[in-house]
C-alpha cells in the first residue's frame, strides 16, 4: 500500500507545473502526452478566468502587461497580476478559491508594468495542516517580497514585518523615490532560501541603484547573503575590469530575469544586465565583469563559483533578458550538464554547468572601436563558433525592404545615414545602426529544451535599432524634435543621461507604413540541436502585416508528446509547433495578444494548457487566464 501510495505521489506531482520554468533549472519541459501531435489541432477552450485588471490603456505612462505564468502544484494553481493581486484557482474549472490584493498603486509609472509569476516552499518541519506550512512567496512591482499561506491567501506574519520585506531598504545605492526599482520575475527558493533579484531603470544616471542578488530566510525573512555584481571588493579579480576605480559609482548590472538553480549542486545561476547607463560607458571603462554575464553562485552562501560574460563593456543595452535553462548534453557517449543562455545579441552559449566553460566553441572576434569622446569600447567579443547568430547581427542598406516602393526607398535612405561597421558597431554621435536592436535578438521568452530529443527551441525576433548621442552643451532638443517630426520620425526615446555629457536618443527601426525596414520574418521561432549546436529548423513566428514572423515577447514550453507552445507575438493567438520540424500544428485566437509564457499541467484526469492574454500597449489590454484542453 506504502509503494503504491508514493507512485500516486509521484504520478500527481508530474502533472503539476510548480515553478516558473517547470523544474529549479528552467528547462520549461512537461512529460505529459496526452495532448499529442495528433490531436492538438482538437483543442477549444475549457476555462476562462478574469484576473480584474482595469484598463489603463489611455495613461500617459506605461500600462500594465499581463505577462504572469502560472504554476500548480498540491492540487491549486496560483498566479499574479501586474497591480499585486494573488489570486489562487481550481486548476479544473478556473473557480477562484481565494484572492489577496496587496495594494499596489497602478499609477506608479513603473519602467515595466509586469509580475511575470509567484514562487511555491514547504515547509518540511512542520505538519501540512500548520499555518504556512506551504507558503506562496510573490514580489510585486513596488519591490516588496511578501509570504503568503498558500492554503487561505492570508500574510506568514512570522516573514519579515508583518509578512513583507521591503526590497528597496538596504542596498549599496539606495534608489531614491523617482528611481524605478522594481522586481517583475518570480523569486527563486532553493532549500530554505528565497533569491531575489531586481528591475533598475535604464539610461537616468550613473548609479540609480545597486543591483545586488540577495537571499532571504523563507522562514523570517532576515537577510542571509548578498552579492553585488558590480564588485566592491579591491581583491576580487573582476575588480580590475572596472577602470578608473568607478564601481562605487556605477549602478545597475542587476537580475531583472528568472533566476534558475540546481539545488543538488548547490548552484544559482544569475543572468546580470548591462551597467548604468546603458548607451555610454566612458565613467565605468573596461571589461565591466560581473555584468553581462551568467554568474553561477554557491546557492546556500551566495560565493561566486564561476562566470561567463556574454557582452564585454556594454554599450547596446545587450541585457541577458532571458532566463539561463539548464540541461544535459551528450559528447563522445557522456552526457555533461549545461547551462543554456542566450542574450539579447541572439547567440547561444552553452556552458559546462560546474566549470563555466563553453561545450561549443567561442571565439573571441574584433569588433569596432568607438568614435564617441571618452568611450573605449571593448575591442573582441565573445561570438559563439559552432551554432550560428539565431538571429542576423548586420544589415546593410543594400537590405532595405518596405512593402512598397516609396517605403523601400525610405527604408533605404535611413539604413545608409547611420554608422554601420557590422556588429557591435558602438553609439555614435551621427546614429549608429543596432542589430539586434534594445528588443533583443532573443528577448525575455527564453529557451525551452526538449532532452528527449536534444532539442532548445528559442523565440527570436529581427527588428533593428538606432541610437544615437548628443553633447549635452547646445542641445535643443524642440529643435530636433520638430525636425524629425517634419520626416515623420515621432517614435524617438530621449533620456537625459544624468552624470554623463550626454543625451541618448533611441527608436526601432520602422518604416512609413509601420513595419521593420528589413525583409520578414519578422519573428522567427528557431531549434537547435544540443547534440551538434546545429540549427535543426527556423520558421516564421505569427505575421505583422499579413508578412510573415511577428515581433514577439514571451518564451515556448516542449511536452514529451513532441509540442512546443508558444503565444508571445503582436497577434491575439497561441500556436502548437511540432518540436522535430517546426511545423504549426496548431493556432487559437485569444483575447489580447500573449505577452507570456505558457505551462501546461493535469487536473481532473485532462492536460490543460494555459496562458495569460493581455500583454498592454502594442499587444492589447486584457486580463485573461484560459486554459485550453480537449473536449471530455
Amino acid at each position: 500500500m506504502l509503494i503504491l501510495l508514493l507512485l500516486a505521489s509521484l504520478q500527481a506531482s508530474a502533472g503539476d507545473w510548480p515553478v516558473y520554468g517547470h523544474d529549479a533549472g528552467g528547462a520549461r519541459f512537461s512529460p505529459l502526452t496526452r495532448i499529442t501531435r495528433g490531436n492538438v489541432a482538437r483543442l477549444q477552450v475549457a476555462w476562462t478566468y478574469h484576473a480584474g485588471i482595469p484598463d489603463m490603456s489611455s495613461m500617459s505612462h506605461r500600462p500594465p502587461a499581463f505577462e504572469v505564468t502560472p504554476i500548480v502544484v498540491d492540487g491549486t494553481m496560483y498566479v499574479i497580476t501586474p497591480t499585486g493581486i494573488v489570486a489562487a484557482l481550481d486548476p479544473a474549472t478556473g473557480t477562484e478559491r481565494w484572492r489577496y490584493d496587496a495594494g499596489v498603486n497602478p499609477h506608479g509609472g513603473y519602467g515595466d508594468f509586469a509580475s511575470r509569476g509567484v514562487s511555491y516552499w514547504r515547509d518540511s518541519r512542520a505538519p501540512a495542516a500548520e499555518k504556512c506550512a506551504r507558503r506562496i512567496v510573490a514580489a510585486t512591482i513596488d519591490a516588496r517580497l511578501m509570504s503568503l499561506d498558500a492554503q487561505t491567501g492570508k500574510l506568514c506574519e512570522s516573514f519579515g514585518a508583518g509578512g513583507v520585506v521591503d526590497l528597496r531598504k538596504g542596498l549599496r545605492v539606495a534608489p531614491d523615490e523617482f528611481a524605478f526599482y522594481e522586481v517583475t520575475s518570480p523569486p527563486a527558493i532553493v532549500g530554505d532560501l528565497i533569491i531575489t533579484g531586481s528591475a533598475i531603470a535604464d539610461n537616468t544616471n550613473l548609479a540609480p541603484a545597486s543591483g545586488e542578488v540577495r537571499a532571504w530566510d523563507v522562514r523570517t525573512g532576515a537577510l542571509k547573503w548578498s552579492f553585488d555584481p558590480i564588485p566592491q571588493d579591491s581583491t576580487d579579480p573582476a575588480f580590475k575590469t572596472w577602470e578608473r576605480w568607478s564601481t562605487p559609482r556605477t549602478g545597475g548590472a542587476n537580475v531583472w530575469s528568472v533566476i534558475v538553480a540546481d539545488p543538488a549542486r548547490d548552484l544559482v545561476f544569475l543572468p546580470t544586465t548591462t551597467p548604468a547607463p546603458d548607451y555610454f560607458g566612458g565613467l565605468r571603462l573596461g571589461e565591466n565583469r560581473y555584468a553581462n554575464s551568467i554568474v553561477a553562485l554557491r546557492a546556500s552562501t551566495g560565493r561566486m563559483v564561476w562566470n561567463f560574460q556574454t557582452t564585454h563593456h556594454d554599450i547596446w543595452d545587450y541585457d541577458n533578458a532571458a532566463p539561463p535553462a539548464l540541461g544535459m548534453v551528450t559528447q563522445g557517449g557522456v552526457k555533461i550538464p549545461v547551462v543554456i543562455q542566450v542574450p539579447k545579441t541572439g547567440m547561444m552559449y552553452v556552458l559546462e554547468r560546474t566549470t563555466g566553460k563553453p561545450v561549443f566553441a567561442v571565439e573571441e572576434r574584433p569588433v569596432p572601436a568607438s568614435s564617441v569622446p571618452g568611450e573605449v569600447a571593448s575591442a573582441t567579443q565573445p561570438f559563439t563558433a559552432v551554432t550560428p547568430p539565431l538571429s542576423p547581427l548586420q544589415y546593410s542598406a543594400n537590405d532595405a525592404w518596405g512593402p512598397t516602393p516609396e517605403a523601400q526607398a525610405a527604408c533605404r535612405m535611413l539604413l545608409a545615414s547611420l554608422r554601420n561597421d557590422g556588429p557591435f558597431t558602438p553609439p555614435s554621435l551621427e546614429g549608429t545602426l543596432v542589430v539586434p536592436g534594445n528588443i533583443g535578438g532573443a528577448a525575455w521568452g527564453g529557451v525551452a529544451i526538449d532532452e528527449t530529443k536534444s532539442l532548445a527551441v528559442v523565440p527570436v525576433n529581427r527588428l533593428p535599432a538606432m541610437v544615437q548621442l548628443f553633447r549635452l552643451e547646445g542641445f535643443n532638443g524642440d529643435s530636433l524634435r520638430a525636425s524629425d517630426a517634419q520626416r515623420g520620425l515621432t517614435d524617438f526615446e530621449y533620456t537625459r543621461m544624468h552624470g554623463t555629457p550626454y543625451i541618448m536618443r533611441r527608436r526601432l527601426i520602422l518604416g512609413p507604413t509601420g513595419l521593420p525596414c528589413v525583409k520578414p520574418p519578422f519573428g522567427s521561432l528557431v531549434a537547435v540541436s544540443l547534440k551538434t549546436g546545429a540549427i535543426v529548423w527556423n520558421v516564421p513566428l505569427g505575421t505583422m502585416g499579413g508578412f510573415p514572423g511577428a515581433v514577439n515577447l514571451g518564451g515556448p514550453i516542449a511536452t514529451a508528446s513532441g509540442i512546443v507552445f508558444i503565444g508571445a507575438t503582436l497577434e491575439h493567438a497561441i500556436r502548437a509547433f511540432d518540436v522535430e520540424t517546426g511545423r504549426e500544428l496548431w493556432k487559437a485566437d485569444l483575447p489580447a495578444g500573449a505577452r507570456a509564457t505558457p505551462m501546461t499541467y493535469e487536473a481532473g484526469g485532462r492536460q490543460f494548457v494555459v496562458i495569460a492574454a493581455g500583454g498592454g500597449g502594442p499587444f492589447g489590454a486584457g486580463d485573461a487566464i484560459i486554459a485550453f484542453a480537449l473536449p471530455k
